[in-house]
């Protein structure tokens, strides 16, 4: 733990420089530094208050179920969100909650982290996924606010990562009351830690109760598209549009009435994307500059936040990015839910389970390279596609009310027990 202080300390300038940068480029505010610092007051929190912390837009999204159970079981409580980001941020901050408040996470700094405490002064710290940040775990073992991991994410990288930090498990010993996991390999991992055994509860995930299955109203050009003709590449990542081009340009020498959405994962890599179909012979459109495609466009390049479902919901085909370079994959949940056939690459360790379930129903093809990806888009015809997507909503598609099992289990957390059922 000295280390990552020492280390966290003397990041600390540059980290400052970093933000003052994004605010020069007015990617960010004073008012978005100031949350990060921890400054602004906590407005209306009257009453019991849990933090919880979610990466982004994919985590918050499916932490919504677990909010409204919690909210639903005491009304008298409110749930301050953080985010790494402010696109995170804008997402909770478009719920419109009156009890839910989203700011941005304060630096895992003890200065900044415990003025964030002092101010909100919540009951209890619930993290998502693979968001550990020992400062924070450590302020909140001090104050005695019991924190729980849920959907808890940790590669094999990250736990060789923390155990180089000595001190990090001593902190999350001491900080952790409860961790839902959400694979088997990631529970493994963190019972390397010598945590305790009675800490891990069921694994519960999140991820398909946050998922709306109707298809949205579509943008007036959908029309254009026939649906089991186009496939998505959503959220790809650098070093994957370039084998997802090639494999189309393949793939359109068999099926030449196909075409492609192409999705980067971040929307700033747009420009860069764009060189890269352009590049490929392929006239550009793109989503975020207004572009509307015409009978004579083949790629559409959807580089905009917050439309993913419109792409989902127009795509018979769907390849999962993050899966071709070492991301560990992105969500089968979302396109499960559309009816869309899933296609992935190897690395999958963020939904190890889930996509050892589809494998097992024949609910996705799996691919390694540009030849094996345009091999499987020549054979999806229509039919292919709906067997695919079927035996994957069989299997993804179960969302049991995961926010109240979680919330259930909560409730046993020290001073929880206003989340209890009431008889």
């Amino acid at each position: 733990m000295l280390t990552y202080r020492l280390l966290l300390t003397l990041a600390a300038p540059l980290v400052l420089v970093a933000a003052f940068v994004r605010i020069l480029r007015r990617q960010e505010t004073l008012r978005d530094l100031a949350e990060r610092l921890g400054l602004p007051r906590a407005a209306g929190t009257q009453g019991p208050v849990i933090w919880l912390h979610a990466a982004s837009v994919g985590e918050v999204t499916s932490a919504r179920p677990l909010i409204d159970a919690a909210l639903a079981r005491a009304r008298d409580l409110r749930v301050v969100v953080t985010c790494n980001t402010v696109t995170g941020r804008a997402c909770v901050q478009r719920w419109g909650m009156a009890r839910v408040t989203g700011r941005l996470a304060p630096f895992d700094l003890r200065p900044t982290t415990g003025l964030f405490l002092r101010r909100w002064r919540p009951l209890s710290l619930w993290t998502l996924e693979a968001e550990i940040w020992p400062n924070r775990f450590a302020l909140c073992a001090r104050r005695q606010i019991p924190v729980a991991w849920l959907v808890a994410r940790l590669s094999e990288r990250g736990a060789r990562r923390w155990r180089r930090l000595s001190g990090v498990s001593d902190n999350m010993r001491r900080a952790v009351h409860l961790i839902s996991a959400q694979d088997a390999e990631s529970e493994a991992r963190l019972r390397g830690f010598d945590l305790l055994g009675s800490m891990f509860v069921e694994r519960v995930g999140l991820k398909s109760a946050a998922i709306q299955p109707d298809p949205p109203d579509l943008p007036t050009f959908a029309r254009k598209y026939t649906r089991a003709d186009t496939w998505l590449a959503a959220s790809t990542h650098a070093g994957e549009e370039q084998i997802v081009l090639d494999a189309f340009a393949r793939a359109r020498e068999a099926r030449p009435e196909l075409r492609l959405i192409l999705a980067p994962r971040h929307p700033r890599r747009g420009a860069q994307v764009a060189a890269l179909i352009e590049g490929a012979g392929w006239p550009i459109c793109r989503r975020s500059k207004g572009g509307t495609p015409s009978a004579d466009t083949v790629v559409y390049l959807a580089d905009t936040l917050g439309e993913m479902s419109f792409w989902y919901a127009m795509a018979g085909m769907c390849f999962v990015g993050g899966s071709l370079v070492d991301k560990g994959g992105h969500t089968p949940f979302e396109p499960a839910a559309a009816g869309s056939a899933i296609l992935h690459g190897p690395y999958l360790s963020n939904f190890t389970d889930n996509y050892a379930t589809l494998e097992r129903v024949g609910g996705a093809i799996a691919v390694e390279d540009a030849e094996t990806l345009a091999e499987a888009l020549i054979t999806l015809t229509p039919d292919r596609q709906a067997t695919l997507a079927e035996a994957a909503q069989a299997v993804l598609g179960d969302t049991s009310a995961p926010g109240d099992r979680l919330v259930d289990l909560l409730a046993r957390v020290p001073g929880l027990s206003l989340l209890r059922r009431r008889a």
